[in-house]
């Protein structure tokens, strides 16, 4: 996931910063607890498509990951 790209992305429900996950290849939200999939190096910004986050996946940040 492109850094730049990463840096203007929000999530459209809550317009809360992403975190990228790379190992799930996902883009995710802590506040709105959604998790937007990333499918053929395109971001799937839709919360119909989005998955929910567990409660463990709320509390901690995901080591294959960075964010902002």
């Amino acid at each position: 996931m492109d850094k730049q790209l990463l840096s203007i992305l929000v999530c459209p429900v809550t317009r809360a910063p992403l975190e990228y996950d790379r190992d799930k290849q996902e883009l995710v939200c802590r506040a709105s607890g959604l998790a937007y999939p990333i499918r053929d190096g395109i971001p799937v910004m839709l919360e119909s498509e989005a998955r929910q986050l567990s409660a463990d996946e709320k509390l901690h940040e995901n080591p294959g990951s960075f964010g902002r």
